[in-house]
């Protein structure tokens, strides 16, 4: 019962969605692709439409565009100065940019806005996002624009092709780029603007004062846990901030199902996901580990304690490094910080989560908004300088191969340390593991899947019943009853 109500609820939403989204169409939107028997086996990918390509370009018109974004005051004074770049070549371009708080306030304001037709034209997305508003049909595809090779003019009389040439594609990190093609249709619906990821933190000091070896496996984190506990045994060797992204890496490492696009959309319940959840249960109870929600806050506090508990290593994000540096003691750190990349099932090949956001443009009833719209997502997102600079400030990472030999960004890796410059540091270990980046299917309920086995972990690891099993099937179960309830699949 409570899953028919559910899909009767899902069906209402996207019944409303659609019926107020319908007037935000334009004939810039790319034709539906074929459905084959491809696109709905879980584990292929679906095929690529063949890209309709576009006769229509910018044709020098006065447009506003509205940029939804996260950004504080000294990111946004970035995106300041190069969009004032971006007007000496487009200067009938008028970019508002506007920050809206957090990823979720930009989701939650566009979801209300496209209710009334009112959504901004370009916007800060996470996958589950643009899943979200395309209940609505509201996020336009950009296969016709990366593909066309209609010329635009510029302000100083040279022009450029509205799309982008085979070395632009060529210099996006695929694994970012690719994040966009995601939704099950084959379809291009957001670009990479900057990108994290998780690495391992580790005390490098105590690592060399104990002749200890930083793990590239799972076994071998196992092994060095246990070391460490006999060195500290009132120690927490390890700490982990995402359950979530632990769960899907962990998925993603074995080759074992999470989630699909399309057709059956949950399909974590299965015995390799059941068995390393047991295994790291027992990790948890030999007081190997914690996470996040075990802990109660950020590992990264344990990671830098000085008290008598304190852990060796964490994973987290990339992009929070100076988290994970001590406070300096008498003008100095009380220990050095060393990065690596995470352990892996199969270090010959690797799997590294890719997170951060992208941008995505939104559907307008004038063409000549969309097209603005994608030539000022192109200028960010395929500029080296703009690149460079945003990533040195941010601490994210870029999304372009080539701003590796940029010289402001060369410059900032160069100074790699694990301390002052602990991010370069960080910077460096994302670089060099730009092959490792996968990313998780996004369909309207992906962002559930992620919360549900978020939840999953915490409680697989620190319940204490006699059953293992059974607790651990029942949470399991439960965990895809709740997804199919909360989004009526």
């Amino acid at each position: 019962m409570k899953k028919f109500i559910a899909i009767l609820l899902a069906a209402a939403l996207m019944l409303s969605l659609a019926a107020c989204g319908g007037n935000t169409s334009t004939s810039t939107e790319a034709p539906a692709p074929s459905t084959t028997k491809a696109a709905e086996e879980p584990g292929t990918e679906a095929p690529v439409p063949e890209n309709p390509g576009t006769k229509s370009t910018y044709d020098g018109s006065e447009v506003t565009i509205v940029f939804y974004h996260t950004m504080g005051s000294n990111l946004n004074d970035v995106l300041v100065d190069y969009i004032a770049k971006f007007n000496e070549l487009y200067p009938n371009i008028h970019v508002e940019a506007k920050s809206v708080g957090s990823y979720d306030d930009v989701r939650d304001q566009i979801s209300t806005e496209i209710n009334v037709g009112s959504q901004p034209n370009i916007a800060y997305c996470y996958p589950d996002h643009v899943a979200m508003y395309n209940l609505a049909g509201a996020v336009q595809t950009l296969d016709e624009f990366i593909n066309s090779t209609s010329e635009v003019k510029r302000a100083d009389g040279s022009t450029e092709i509205l799309g982008l040439t085979e070395e632009q594609k060529a210099d996006f990190i695929a694994g970012y780029y690719n994040e966009g093609k995601q939704f099950g249709d084959g379809l291009m619906y957001t670009m990479p603007f900057s990108k994290s990821t998780e690495v391992l933190y580790y005390n490098k000091t105590f690592f060399e004062a104990n002749g200890l070896t930083v793990p590239t496996t799972w076994d071998e984190m196992k092994t060095l846990c246990q070391k460490i506990k006999e060195i500290d045994p009132n120690s927490i060797p390890l700490g982990y901030d995402s359950e979530g992204n632990w769960f899907i890496t962990m998925c993603e490492q074995y080759g074992s199902p999470y989630t699909s696009a399309t057709g059956d959309h949950y399909l974590f319940n299965n015995e390799t996901n059941r068995n390393f959840v047991k295994e790291f249960r027992e990790w948890y109870q030999a007081g190997y580990l914690t996470t996040q929600s075990l802990y109660g806050a950020y590992t990264s506090g344990l990671f830098t304690s000085t008290d008598a508990t304190k852990s060796y290593m964490s994973i987290g994000s990339s992009a929070g490094a100076t988290y994970q540096r001590p406070q300096k003691v008498d003008g100095a750190y009380p220990f050095e910080v060393g990065i690596a990349s995470i352990p892996q099932i199969d270090p010959a090949n690797p799997k590294v989560i890719s997170q951060g956001p992208s941008v995505c443009i939104f559907k307008k009833s004038n063409e000549q908004e969309v097209l603005a719209s994608w030539l000022f997502v192109k200028y960010l997102t395929t500029s080296v300088d703009f690149q460079a600079e945003f990533s040195v400030a941010s601490g994210y990472v870029p999304v372009l191969k080539s701003v590796a030999q940029n010289e402001q960004y060369a410059k900032f890796v160069g100074s790699a340390d694990g301390g002052d410059y602990v991010s370069a540091l960080s910077a460096k270990v994302c670089l060099e593991q730009e092959s490792a980046y996968y990313t998780s299917p996004a369909f309207n309920g992906s962002s559930t899947a992620r919360s549900q086995v978020q939840s999953l972990m915490a409680k697989c690891l620190s319940d204490n019943a006699s059953d293992v099993d059974a607790m651990i099937a029942a949470a399991f179960e439960e965990a895809i009853d709740e997804c199919e309830y909360q989004t009526g699949f």
